[in-house]
């Protein structure tokens, strides 16, 4: 029985959805002026998982992620940059589906862009403008009325008297009340604009989800996601705009991923501690980075650092080391699997609200199960790694064959021709009967991260990374 922590609701809740055995799900995707930072690789790799699972549990999804491709940072970068601001967003867009190709991160199942859906925005906009939700300024902006909405800060838990005690308004708007926030934003003449009943001007934020994810959804869906700093004022703007103009509940479940921290601080570009996703996966290989951000579980905070991604480094490494000579183990899935303990105890922590932790001690405990049958009952060897590996898919990890990962470096690392040619020198001294050269190079090769193991039957030698 699936459980999730709504943030709506602040507890765990028994998920039942809106159609039998069908999930719809909207997660607030990158606004794209920049290449994706290590939050962005959190939230991309948590709905991935999660995704990954309920569809191995039998659930048909139907996964929303967008794309916010016009937006005052947009316009920003595209001036600083001389650059027309179609090809900046495209630019990004690209570099985004690498990044998260790169990750093992399955493409959602629609992406829609909101200067794809601009006369859907101006529709919900006259719908609230005429249900008396929002106004037109004197400068031409558009404005959502915050006190006109009775459940507003039911999603972040802040009271609206409050927010008003804190608020302004800023030079140049227009709004009667602090708390309004831009549905629609009227631009100067030669500015990026479309028209609109209220003059040429391009969307608000808020709106543009709210007016994608019920084109991609409907009016109501199941489950709506995205990171740590959206419940407020994003999502319970969405909320607002979405119930007031639809007359009924807009997402049923909210789910929100944990922030990154770097070596226990907020990672800021002020601090110097902010790293985009490539800069992390030039020096580590994607699926550490991935096992790391899996290791703490989706709501929690996660520590980035070098001593974390090298535990998470070393977790795989005994994973891929256990595989060792298990290739043509097939992975076979979820619903297929027969019932054991450890499938049972995989689904158990994931259906407790996705709890990876939980999943990934199931499979070092496989991983000891599977090393103490390899000598003696190789029968059930090669079933515990075709459940290792079945398990390890659904959460995107233990993709790549053994030895390729356990050969992996960064660029930074000693080539692997070289390593090659160092065994090769080994060899011959060996053969020579030069068994302190022999060990000088074992002993030059492990100091530089190498380790190499002899094959007694094969006369082979086989070489990982420490």
């Amino acid at each position: 029985m699936l459980k999730i922590y709504n943030t709506l609701s602040k507890q765990k809740e028994v998920f039942v959805p809106l159609k039998t055995g069908e999930i719809g799900m909207y997660v607030c995707g990158m606004t794209v002026y920049d290449f994706c930072h290590l939050g962005h690789a959190r939230v991309l790799v948590a709905f991935d998982v999660i995704t990954r699972y309920l569809r191995a549990s039998g659930w048909k999804v139907n996964y929303v992620r967008n794309i916010t491709d016009i937006d005052d940072k947009i316009l920003s970068r595209a001036n600083e940059k001389g650059e027309v601001y179609t090809d900046l967003t495209a630019r990004f867009i690209d570099c985004m589906h690498e990044d998260e190709k790169r990750l093992q991160v399955h493409s959602p199942d629609r992406e829609p862009r909101a200067t794809a859906h601009i006369a859907d925005i101006i529709a919900m906009v006259q719908t609230l403008i005429a249900k008396g939700y929002a106004y037109t300024a004197e400068n031409g902006d558009v404005y959502y009325a915050v006190s006109k909405f009775d459940g507003y800060g039911k999603l972040s838990g802040k009271n609206p008297d409050e927010l008003l005690a804190g608020a302004r308004i800023e030079v140049g708007e227009s709004k009667r009340d602090p708390r309004d926030f831009a549905l629609w934003k009227s631009t100067a003449a030669g500015e990026v604009s479309w028209s609109s009943p209220w003059g040429n001007g391009r969307p608000g934020w808020h709106i543009e989800c709210s007016a994608m994810s019920a084109c991609c959804l409907g009016e109501t869906f199941d489950i709506h996601g995205g990171g740590p700093d959206l419940p407020f004022p994003h999502h319970e703007n969405e909320i607002a705009q979405s119930e007031a103009a639809h007359g009924k509940p807009f997402a049923r479940y909210w789910m929100h991923a944990g922030a990154v921290r770097v070596d226990n601080e907020k990672m800021s570009k002020s601090l110097g501690n902010f790293f985009t996703i490539r800069e992390i996966l030039d020096k580590y290989h994607p699926e550490v980075v991935r096992y790391l951000l899996l290791s703490s579980h989706y709501r929690s905070h996660i520590n980035y650092s070098e001593e974390n991604l090298q535990t998470a480094k070393g977790a795989l490494e005994r994973f891929y080391t256990a595989m060792k000579g298990f290739d043509s183990a097939p992975v076979v899935e979820l619903a297929q699997l027969a019932k054991n303990e450890f499938v049972s105890r995989f689904k158990e922590a994931m259906d407790d609200d996705f709890n990876t932790p939980e999943a990934l001690a199931v499979l070092f405990d496989l991983v000891r199960a599977l090393n103490t049958a390899k000598s003696s009952r190789p029968d059930e060897a090669l079933l515990l790694a075709s459940i290792l590996k079945s398990l390890a898919a659904v959460l995107g990890v233990l993709q790549d064959v053994p030895d390729v990962f356990l050969q992996s470096g960064s660029a930074d690392d000693l080539p692997a021709d070289l390593i090659e040619q160092k065994i090769s020198e080994r060899a011959r001294a060996k053969k020579d009967k030069n068994y302190a050269l022999a060990d000088a190079i074992r002993d030059e090769l492990k100091a530089r991260g190498v380790i190499l193991q002899d094959d007694r039957e094969s006369g082979a030698t086989n070489w990982y990374r420490s």
